[in-house]
């Protein structure tokens, strides 16, 4: 895989499954008693905590494959399944029900700060992100791959924060077609990519079993 396809595939994964636009209305609802500075404040340490998750995750996958003897095609496979049923909620509209429920969204709102849990976890660095992490990671190819695995983590974070950071205006001007259209498009994206894994997995255990 070159570096441009592992960029686009590491990209468009993450940008998928963090999915800014469609969790948008959640972080309002979440933030929606805090004044502007408080905000800001929840949302920073939010994306620092998610930030830091993926990373971690990013480099110690392979040591966590080999500590637990885990295959990548293992776990291709099974992210691949995860991924499509996420993605099958995103095109449904059911987004709210894969990271928090409604009581656990409004016990959230009694907190001080609510930026490392539930936004920082699960909300943005939500299992499907951390499972895509760990099966990009185990696709790195070189030291090079690694680092784009990172820049894209980085990147697409940087794209959620200014997404929540404008969040309010962002909602005005797409409206609640425009929103779910965008959430429908990336739920069939990630689900085209879910079944990518599942066949790329699947190819070479049957290789392997065949030779």
């Amino acid at each position: 895989m070159t570096n441009i396809e592992y960029l686009l595939l590491c990209f468009s994964t993450l940008f998928s499954l963090v999915n800014p636009l469609g969790f948008l209305p959640i972080f309002l609802a979440l933030t929606d008693k805090y004044d502007k500075s408080q905000r800001i404040t929840a949302l920073k340490s939010g994306i620092i905590t998610a930030m830091l998750t993926l990373i971690i995750f990013s480099i110690l996958g392979t040591a966590i494959f080999t500590f637990f003897g885990i295959t990548i095609e293992a776990f291709q496979i099974m992210g691949g399944i995860i991924f499509f049923k996420t993605g099958q909620r995103m095109l449904e509209g059911n987004i709210g029900k894969t990271r928090t429920s409604p009581i656990e969204e409004e016990e959230n709102l009694e907190k001080d700060n609510i930026g490392i849990s539930p936004l920082g976890i699960p909300i943005i660095a939500g299992p499907g992100a951390i499972t895509a992490t760990m099966v990009l990671t185990g696709k790195t190819g070189s030291n090079e791959h690694l680092v784009i695995l990172i820049a894209s983590i980085i990147f697409v974070l940087i794209v959620t924060y200014l997404t929540f950071l404008w969040g309010e205006t962002l909602i005005n001007k797409l409206g609640q077609t425009g929103s779910k259209i965008i959430q429908r498009i990336m739920g069939l994206l990630l689900m085209v990519i879910a079944i990518q894994f599942i066949i790329t997995g699947s190819e070479t255990v049957l290789y392997r079993i065949l030779n």
